[in-house]
Order: structure tokens, then sequence, then C-alpha cells
């Protein structure tokens, strides 16, 4: 078991979801990357005196999910991809840390995305910590790939030369600023 990274004490993190994103990338019809994320999120990091015994939770709203596009984004609330009114709720509950070696290491859990639950790897680094008079302010980065026809996003339309309409694979980009509680 390895120390925690400087500054960063045991306790429980706050995400502060004004100055945090929780994102996704994916491809359309093979040549451009289009962007979007969830607006509406929470979570809670439980930092433990050892950092590989510490856990993550969260959950984005989908109907939060925003791509500058509102038929796009209607889209991807409907049955084609999340299916938003019978499932509202994305979420992610670690089951380890690996690899920890002072600033990156492996968050594992399991990602619920449309009532199908997955174990998924995010690459992730400690950002640091800012200390105020009344607060303490972590940063985390996060990436991971999933294939979105996992989670039953079944939606295919294929372009003329045989590119996808929606890239299969969706990349998922997270950055937090969590708060420590009192």
């Amino acid at each position: 078991m390895t120390a925690l990274p400087t500054n960063l004490t045991a306790g429980t993190w706050n995400f502060d979801a004004l100055h945090s994103d929780f994102g996704f990338v994916a491809r359309h019809a093979g040549v451009s990357k289009v962007r979007g994320e969830f607006t509406d999120f929470t979570g809670v990091i439980a930092v433990a005196d050892e950092f590989e015994n510490s856990t993550v939770e969260a959950s984005a709203n989908v109907a939060s999910i925003t791509t500058g596009n509102e038929q796009r984004d209607g889209h991807l609330q409907s049955g084609d991809f999340f299916l938003a009114e019978e499932h509202p709720q994305a979420t992610f509950m670690s089951t380890a840390i690996e690899n920890f070696d002072g600033a990156e290491f492996d968050l594992v859990g399991d990602l619920t995305m449309r009532g199908v639950t997955l174990p998924v790897t995010f690459k992730a680094e400690f950002n640091g910590v800012a200390v105020d008079v009344d607060s303490s302010l972590a940063g985390f980065s996060a990436t991971t790939t999933v294939n979105r026809k996992d989670y039953g996003m079944k939606f295919h339309a294929a372009m003329g030369g045989g590119e996808l309409l929606v890239s299969d694979k969706i990349v998922i980009t997270i950055e937090i600023e969590a708060a420590k509680q009192a």
C-alpha cells in the first residue's frame, strides 16, 4: 500500500459540478468527432488512509445530455441510445484502484448505462490539491473507451462508403474538482 498523494487527506470529497466536466467523444461519419457532456451529475470520492482503498461513486442525469444540437440530444435520449425515460441515470461505482504511482492510476469499477452494468477501467490522474483558508480542493482526470453497443445502444446507420454514422467506440472523459467535506 502506498501513502496518499501530496496534500490529499483522508475523508469525503464531493464533486463540484460547476468546476467539473463529464464528457464524451464519438466519431461521426468516420471523419469528425462530436463532443457532448452531461450537465447534471454528482459524485463523491471517499479517500482512505491508503489511496488504493479509496472509492468513487458518480451518477449522471441522462436527460442533461448536451451536444450543442437539440435534435441530436433528443435522439441520444431515445430508445436508439440511452432510453432516458426508463433509465434516467448513468452510474459508476469503483471496485479497485490499481497501479498507483503517486499521480497516475487505474480506476476500476462498474459502469451502468441503460440498465446494463459492465466493468470498465479509467486511466486516471491525480492533479493536485489547492488549500485555502477554509477549504481544500482536489483535481482528478480520467478517461476510458467503451463500446456503446455493449450497453444496448444498437443504433446502426452506415454511410455510402460503409463508415458508421455514429462510431461504436465512445471515449468518456472526466475532469473533476472535488471539495473536502468538514
